[in-house]
């Protein structure tokens, strides 16, 4: 590479990372602001919510990646055409092809950043993260130990501490189970404490009373006792967690051992071998957006308003790839022997920055058309 690629490259790898970090910290503040409610008012620690959120991270980069290299190559190219960077090269001998060079390599390098996450890292995070749900969702202590408010762990359940003490007593307990509405049951108590036993969990409630109302004779019957042991497990689903799904495997087992990740997760070859290419895909994406934003912005003259119709059309282009890609994807699920359809967009895309390089690289035939343009849109007759 000579020293304009590296110079154009690096400008390339500088505001991608400036987009990235944007992008992913409004994507990841989004997505941590949802859970933040959803596990601090389950009474979970905020260690649990650092580890969830850094869970969900590769996703979040994984999305943000293609959006943030056409953001970076249209915006060094704005850049560069603006202060005559590119016309000066140009006026050297570069030509438009000649000029594609460093983009295509920062999109290999983007690209190389996409593979490593959606073949490895995406599916390792999220077999963990759905690992530490199941274990969280079943932490039967974090649920239950919120003083000063009425909890429902489990329908037809109510649950409410007074306080904690910080030997960990719980004082003035009221526990209601309706589960059976003929005869509901509602315990209170002075003190409670939470003890495992055998893995599970019991409430040990201490000098407490236990009123069991009959709806059949409406007539309620009361017990005090003065220690008395509730199984609080069965208010938490102890269903096992499947970590058998398509998205948690690896690439490397998609492809060669189909039948065995079939088997295993209940999937059609389709939702297999989709699964498996759509990585590949994504991947050659970043290449795409990067190639499209730079090409763009190369067609068409100077002009005193700037070039935002070429960052328009870039942008329109974009998304244009993309319907493709979600048009083709309920063709390959519904037939498996159409997978070479998910690399149709990436296809297009290459197909399109040719034709817009070869259009950079021959103005006169670009005025022509534009001229065409004008003639056909002029009526007839006019002056």
């Amino acid at each position: 590479m000579t020293r304009f690629d590296r110079y154009m490259l690096s400008q390339f790898m500088v505001l991608f990372g400036f987009f990235a970090l944007v992008l992913v910290s409004i994507f990841w503040i989004n997505k941590a602001v949802r859970m933040f409610d959803r596990l601090i008012g389950d009474g979970q620690p905020a260690w649990v919510f650092l580890e969830f959120t850094a869970l969900t991270l590769p996703g979040v980069i994984g999305v943000v990646l293609p959006i943030a290299t056409f953001a970076g190559a249209v915006y060094v190219t704005n850049r560069m055409s603006t202060e005559s960077e590119l016309t000066v090269v140009q006026a050297t001998g570069y030509s438009p092809w000649r000029l594609v060079r460093p983009v295509a390599v920062y999109g290999i390098l983007i690209a190389l950043m996409m593979s490593l996450l959606s073949h490895f890292l995406i599916p390792k995070s999220l077999e963990q993260l759905r690992l530490r749900q199941a274990e969280v969702s079943q932490n039967i202590t974090a649920k239950l130990l919120t003083q000063g408010e009425f909890l429902h762990p489990a329908p037809g359940i109510t649950f409410y501490i007074r306080d904690i003490t910080p030997e960990g007593a719980l004082r003035d307990v009221f526990l209601s189970d309706q589960r059976d509405a003929d005869a509901p049951v509602t315990y209170t108590s002075t003190q409670a404490y939470l003890v495992q036993e055998q893995g599970g969990t019991k409430l040990v409630m201490v000098d407490g009373l236990a009123q069991n109302l009959r709806r059949g004779d409406n007539r309620l019957f009361t017990t005090h006792f003065d220690d008395f042991s509730y199984d609080v497990s069965s208010l938490i689903s102890r269903n096992p967690t499947s970590l058998n799904r398509v998205d948690f495997a690896l690439t490397g087992d998609l492809l060669l051992r189909p039948d065995a990740i079939m088997a295993s997760t209940g999937a059609r070859l389709s939702d297999v071998l989709y699964e498996a290419h759509d990585r590949f895909a994504q991947a050659l994406l970043c290449i795409v957006a990067a190639m499209i934003g730079f090409a763009t912005l190369l067609v068409g003259s100077y002009s005193r308003f700037g070039v935002w119709w070429q960052i328009v059309t870039a942008f329109t282009l974009l998304v244009l790839i993309k319907m493709i890609e979600g048009g083709i994807s309920g063709v390959v699920l519904a037939r498996a022997s159409a997978w070479p359809l998910i690399y149709l967009p990436t296809v297009t895309g290459f197909a399109v920055t040719a034709c817009l390089l070869y259009l950079a690289a021959n103005p006169g035939l670009w005025r022509r058309i534009r001229r065409l343009g004008r003639a056909r849109a002029t009526p007839k007759g006019a002056a």
